[in-house]
């Protein structure tokens, strides 16, 4: 009987002892793979296991159900994580939501359907966000403007615009390419596309997929681009009464001589008053971008840091900016960041070079949805051009740059707070 007793008593001390929680912290010295932590926890959403998002708490750490499965797939990916008992994660959500520390943790609920607005048989290391996905063993589909036209982004959760050219101007590369066979057939395959789909131009197709995207957004959407994809997607926004701001060698007819009075800047998600660029010959699109504003700025010395929120009243962007550095390595594009004169009092500035007076990082409200904008083409390739060699996120797995878009990847998935009363 006393033996019964003790090996009673062992058990139920065993029990108590047992961890009901794995942390995967993501701070600088916790975590050796950033990116694949946030692949883990799509991992675990996708198996209708819910997961806290510990907002500001070491570099933005996830606390997860405990499981052997779990712990498994996170020693495959080489995932760093911690097992904490009942009481120590107990703790440390009591400690996150006393009211002295900026702090917070949000349920994350649902592993996100994900698609990438990218040309067909465009190869994933062209895009930065392809190449984070990819890599952190996040699964997506990728569509195109049939799909768009066809209201098919209703299937998805979150939507990313691959560099593309809204404007239908071919991502202004007349000036350095128009003799290339690349080029030839990108401009020549496009055309073919649009005359398919019933537009007589290509210009005109674009602005028909820019106002479905701007429909999904509106609807409830959630939706992240980069690079041109992010000034290119409001001009043809700006333009969708009919205005055509194409040169001939883009659509073969003129343009419309005062076309930069006649841009709507109340139909755009971020930018008003921006000032169109009419030289075909000129890789820009107009004055949002700061490219060619920013002076000489030295490569090791190009940084945008990462603005603070309130965790417990501003969660969503808190989410967005969350890290294990505030300081953020620059990286250029051909829309490297945006004017802060251009950009509309409603939207929030997310990352910033105050030297510059550039914003690299916004985010707003459209309708029922959400946007982020993200100037450069690639946080780990300082000047992307063309045919250059793609990156190797093997080399970089801590990036914070990188973290950033995975950070829009993760949005979705948060529990909705309701409005106070």
């Amino acid at each position: 009987m006393r033996n019964g007793w003790l090996i009673l008593c062992f058990l139920c001390l065993s029990g108590s002892l047992m961890a009901s929680s794995i942390l995967i912290p993501m701070d600088a010295e916790g975590q050796k793979n950033h990116l694949k932590a946030y692949g883990i926890t799509y991992w675990v959403l996708s198996k209708q296991q819910k997961v806290q998002w510990l907002l500001n708490y070491r570099g933005g750490s996830f606390l997860l159900p405990d499981g052997e499965a779990i712990r498994k797939e996170c020693q495959i990916r080489g995932v760093s994580f911690e097992i904490l008992s009942n009481d120590r994660a107990n703790a440390i959500l009591e400690d996150i939501a006393s009211p002295a520390r900026n702090q917070d943790a949000v349920f994350l609920e649902k592993a996100p359907k994900i698609a990438v607005y990218s040309p067909k048989g465009n190869p994933p290391w062209d895009d930065a966000v392809t190449m984070a996905l990819t890599y952190a063993e996040i699964p997506y589909a990728t569509i195109y403007d049939e799909e768009v036209l066809e209201d098919k982004l209703a299937l998805y959760d979150w939507l990313h615009l691959h560099h593309e050219d809204f404007t239908g101007q071919y991502g202004k590369f007349y000036g350095a390419y128009r003799a290339t066979p690349w080029y030839i057939e990108a401009k020549s395959e496009a055309e073919k596309l649009a005359r398919k789909l019933g537009y007589d131009k290509v210009s005109e197709q674009k602005r028909a997929v820019a106002l479905k995207i701007r429909n999904y957004v509106i609807g409830g959407g959630f939706m992240f681009a980069m690079c041109s994809a992010t000034d290119s997607f409001d001009i043809a926004l700006a333009a969708s009464d009919g205005v055509d701001i194409c040169e001939p060698m883009f659509d073969g007819d003129p343009s419309d001589p005062n076309y930069q009075t006649q841009m709507n800047f109340g139909k755009t998600f971020a930018f008003t008053d921006f000032i169109l660029e009419r030289n075909p010959l000129k890789y820009e699109f107009s004055s949002i971008d700061m490219t060619s504003k920013r002076g000489d700025v030295p490569r090791e010395s190009d940084y945008f840091s990462l603005m603070d929120f309130s965790a417990k009243w501003d969660p969503v962007p808190t989410m967005l900016c969350q890290n294990h550095t505030a300081l953020v390595k620059g990286f250029m594009g051909q829309t490297t960041a945006f004017d802060r004169k251009s950009i509309k009092p409603t939207v929030l500035v997310l990352g910033e070079n105050k030297i510059n007076q550039e914003a690299r990082y916004i985010h707003g409200i459209k309708g029922k949805g959400f946007f982020t904008f993200y100037g450069g083409h690639d946080p780990e390739d300082y000047q992307h051009r063309v045919g250059d060699p793609k990156t190797e996120l093997e080399l970089h797995p801590t990036s914070p740059g990188y973290r950033l878009i995975l950070n829009n990847v993760l949005f979705p998935a948060a529990r909705k707070k309701k409005q106070k009363t």
